[in-house]
């Protein structure tokens, strides 16, 4: 297991009106203090709170105008 000081930094890429794009493997601890893990090797966060799939985008914003 690499050390921290050896581990190269997760590049996190916010879009415009999309979800925040990660890459992986992650570990996300929820608000409730529950974890979630993906191992992919970019996951898409949500970061409007309407995925179905919350804390994965599920491209829910799409489906909504902003007012």
């Amino acid at each position: 297991m690499p050390t921290a000081s050896s581990e190269q930094p997760r590049r996190v890429t916010l879009t415009k009106d999309g979800p925040m794009l990660v890459e992986g493997p992650v570990e996300v601890v929820l608000d409730d203090g529950s974890t979630v893990a993906s191992d992919r090797f970019t996951v898409a966060l949500c970061t409007c709170r309407r995925s179905r799939t919350y804390p994965w985008c599920d491209t829910s914003h799409r489906r909504r105008e902003k007012t």
